[in-house]
């Protein structure tokens, strides 16, 4: 807790700020994300709150470890590191959940102990080349394009069996299940249909390549509560945990 610490020694202000506003919202996502699971007859502790902080302050993520929160996920490869530098006293385990640049691969295998958003063989294959000596094997998800959006990353349905054929016995590499962003949609049984055929995607790669796949990382700040209900193991929550982006 020193860099805590020396944040509040910097700055008494800002870090009452933040640590008063982070645990009133994370009371507030907590109370969500238990409600959801006592609705569905699941346990709460099956599922991981990750704390997505694309374009939040390393104080902010600082004061969130505090609050509790040890699973932070970035989208951007150098915003990233330089807030594990800063953030290097803390146990944090960090995920990578946004898109992958194949010359980004060997930063990625070497920072993180997550990568989601796996969706083209190539990336699976250099992240295995790069993982250092002496890390546990890198846990990947494979991203799935469910919506077949051509502004979003994430591999094609029909090409999913193929990829994770390719992949699931590449060394250093830890294959754990499925990530998905969709569409808004503006119903909760829309939302609960396309996360519930996410699940049964799951249950079906696992039958077919004699796999035991144990993540689904879906469900954000709007939708946590219908990905918890089809078998979410990871919600990714940004805005209702740190506020607006700055």
């Amino acid at each position: 807790m020193r860099l805590v610490t020396h944040y509040a020694a910097k700055s008494n202000q800002i870090t009452y700020k933040y640590m008063h506003r982070i645990s009133d919202t994370l009371s507030e996502v907590k109370n969500r994300i238990r409600a959801a699971a006592s609705a569905s007859g699941r346990n709460e502790n099956e599922i991981t709150l990750l704390g997505a902080a694309k374009k939040q302050p390393a104080e902010k993520i600082a004061d969130a470890y505090a609050s509790g929160i040890s699973h932070i996920g970035e989208n951007y490869l150098q915003e990233a590191i330089a807030k594990q530098e800063q953030l290097k006293e803390l146990a944090i385990t960090w995920h990578f959940i946004g898109p992958i640049q194949s010359n980004k691969t060997r930063a990625l295998a070497s920072h993180f102990a997550w990568v989601h958003s796996v969706d083209r063989f190539k990336i699976a294959e250099r992240l295995s080349q790069h993982r250092p000596p002496g890390l546990n094997p890198l846990n990947i998800c494979i991203q799935v394009n469910i919506d077949k959006e051509a502004a979003k990353s994430g591999a094609d349905l029909a090409d999913v069996d193929e990829l994770l054929d390719k992949i699931k016995d590449l060394p250093n590499l830890y294959v754990r299940g499925l990530m998905i962003i969709p569409r808004p949609r503006e119903t909760v049984a829309e939302q609960r249909d396309i996360f519930k055929s996410t699940s049964v995607l799951m249950m079906q790669l696992n039958q077919r390549h004699a796999l035991n796949m144990d993540t689904l990382s879906m469900g954000m700040s709007n939708d946590l509560e219908a990905a918890i209900a089809e078998g979410a193991t990871i919600v990714r929550i940004g805005t209702a945990l740190f506020g607006k982006r700055q």
